[in-house]
């Protein structure tokens, strides 16, 4: 498919109705599809697909190459045989607007264990076993021992208790039937003409199976304990910058592999996905390294990182790669000179469009760029706009107020119906592609923010009413791809 002068949507499966407290890979999937095409949208752009720790983010997952069991469609097990009609039948009285994960991790562990005890080992299964096994049995290990220690960090498993061989094949059976649904999500894609554009994370979670596998890669101490952890300092997002808690590289150490791992990393995540946004592709030049135990991000300092070579090395055994580059904050040249060695389109937003600068706004755009109104670490188009008009009024001095004007200028408007203003901004720019974010679609306030960076708690749990795709939007999205020639 040429990729030029597209558009998509931004939403991560979590967020998609459902009866069962959690988005997932099941029916209402397949109808948001469905939305897309009959919309003329041809990305759908999803969040990383690992599955998540403690804190629910998509930043932080146990593996970098298992898939998120929360996705898994209790109806699809059901249509396989694992499990009745009658095992479907006594959900929980979920939220239909929040993931509750704790409650949905409980339901769906138990349910997914009924599953288990009806599977049988089948062919399709052996072959995704074989073709998997180099990252698929340390995962499935990882996961038993974790359960077979009650749950610590690896740093303190018990040399002397060894997993439980059912639980090792229960996490193997889980990955199986993750890739076997997705499989099939992505098959129903390429009937309806769309491209699923995925999400690399620079780093990867401590108490991970990753960095359990190969902790020489990793900065850590005797014990497995990080020395480093990785983050940025005091930026846009957060005046003590963002303390991500993830053991920083040790890059010469990856080198003397040939960099395998990242070599893999980039080729499964490909196999899931169409193409890819390389998340904070700055830290391949210079990452910004903690010392573990910091409580912000402030005392860090850049420590150069592999740069081409990595992305030479990569290029050589798996060719020209559909990447695109995340370079927003504060970008150096070296950093865009590696980007443009690679060969790799940068992004856009919107929302950060209308400081004195205006790097992010339309006038200022090439084609060789991915525009978004806004990301999963910004608030809604309206919650912004709201935001921005409230701190305006209680300092008319502050460059809020200078902002707030600037946008007004801009629109020639008071704000009503802003966050369609910016996406159909997004949509007549030169940029080759527009990614908007569901919720602007719509047009949803704070109350629909999926992660606000340096926020601990209450992140990632965003869903969508089961209603609010209509036939007058999808029509009103269709029309203005219609008219922007995308």
């Amino acid at each position: 498919m040429n990729l030029s002068r597209c558009s998509g949507i931004l939403l991560h499966p979590t967020s998609l109705p459902g009866r069962f407290g959690i988005g997932d890979l099941g029916p209402e999937c397949y109808r948001f599809l469905d939305f897309l095409h009959e919309s003329k949208q041809r990305l759908w752009h999803v969040l990383p697909l690992g599955p998540t720790g403690s804190n629910n983010s998509p930043y932080q997952s146990d593996s970098a190459f298992a898939g998120n069991p929360l996705l898994i469609s209790p109806e699809k097990l059901r249509d396989a045989g694992y499990l009745d009609r009658r095992d479907l039948s006594s959900v929980p009285k979920f939220s239909q607007r929040r993931v509750q994960f704790a409650q949905v991790r409980n339901y769906k562990s138990r349910l997914f264990l009924r599953a288990f005890a009806g599977f049988s080992e089948s062919a399709a299964y052996r072959r995704f076993e074989a073709a998997h096994s180099w990252w698929l049995e340390p995962y499935a290990r990882f996961m038993g021992l974790r359960a077979a220690n009650r749950g610590v960090s690896w740093t303190e498993f018990d040399p002397a208790v060894p997993p439980r061989s059912e639980t090792v094949c229960f996490h193997k059976f889980l990955q199986y039937e993750f890739f076997r649904q997705w499989s099939e999500v992505k098959a129903h894609c390429a009937k309806r003409n769309v491209l699923i554009m995925g999400d690399m994370p620079f780093y990867v979670q401590h108490d991970g199976a990753d960095v359990w596998q190969f902790s020489k890669c990793f900065d850590l101490d005797r014990k497995g304990a990080a020395r480093t952890v990785g983050g940025v300092p005091p930026d846009y997002f957060s005046k003590d910058g963002q303390l991500w808690g993830n053991p920083c590289y040790r890059w010469k150490e990856m080198e003397k592999s040939g960099y395998e791992w990242w070599v893999q990393r980039f080729a499964s995540a490909l196999e899931l996905v169409d193409l890819l946004r390389v998340d904070h592709f700055r830290g391949f030049v210079k990452f910004w390294s903690v010392p573990a135990g910091h409580a912000t991000a402030r005392k860090g300092r850049w420590i150069t990182g592999p740069g081409i070579k990595l992305f030479n090395r990569i290029h050589k055994r798996l060719g020209h790669l559909p990447l695109i580059a995340e370079n927003l904050g504060v970008i150096t040249p070296a950093v865009e000179k590696l980007r443009s060695e690679i060969g790799l389109p940068g992004m856009v937003v919107l929302q950060f469009g209308f400081d004195e600068g205006g790097t992010h706004r339309p006038n200022n755009y090439d084609r060789n760029l991915v525009c978004f109104t806004g990301t999963h670490d910004n608030n809604t188009t309206r919650g912004w706009w709201e935001e921005l008009t409230r701190a305006a009024n209680e300092n008319p001095r502050s460059e809020a107020n200078a902002e707030l004007k600037r946008v007004k200028a801009y629109f020639h408007c008071d704000g009503r119906s802003i966050a369609w203003r910016f996406v159909q901004a997004a949509m007549t720019s030169i940029a080759d592609i527009s990614i908007l974010p569901m919720q602007d679609v719509l047009e949803l306030g704070c109350a629909g923010r999926m992660n606000v960076p340096g926020r601990a708690k209450g992140n990632w749990n965003w869903r969508y009413d089961e209603k609010a795709i209509t036939p007058e939007l999808t029509c009103r999205l269709h029309s203005l791809a219609e008219v922007s020639g995308r």
